[in-house]
């Protein structure tokens, strides 16, 4: 079980109830979770918070490396506990985004790109998960 109090004093981050309440719904997500999403999934803990609240929130977590957050569907920015590299696969009908592990695919030819400094890289996959 994660000391989410401590955790985020390990990182600068004063532990209001609101912020334990959104690293608390974050951290142990398994999904994928807009801002929006975190909020509507938040207030049912915590009914008085503000969405301006959340995303400062997720905002701060973010910066203190606790979430990444990333563009995978358009105009809509996800917030993604998994900070340990991985690629993502996003499925078009149901608009699930799954964690892909990081060797599951090779990548090759990044290194003749001597005009870029590339610091990260990531695949995103996108089709339909198989029906069984």
């Amino acid at each position: 079980m994660i000391d989410l109090v401590a955790l985020l004093r390990r990182r600068g981050i004063q532990p209001t109830p609101q912020r334990l309440a959104v690293a608390d719904f974050i951290l142990r997500s398994r999904a994928h979770p807009s801002a929006d999403q975190v909020l509507e999934n938040v207030r049912r803990q915590c009914p008085t918070i503000s969405r301006a609240t959340v995303y400062n929130t997720l905002n701060l977590l973010a910066e203190k490396g606790l979430v990444k957050t990333q563009i995978l569907k358009e105009g809509t920015v996800i917030f993604d506990p998994n900070i340990d590299r991985h690629h993502h696969f996003v499925d078009e009908e149901s608009g699930q985004i799954y964690d892909i592990p990081w060797n599951a695919i090779k990548v090759s030819g990044e290194q003749t790109l001597e005009e870029f400094e590339i610091h990260e890289f990531q695949v995103i996959l996108r089709g339909r998960k198989k029906r069984k």
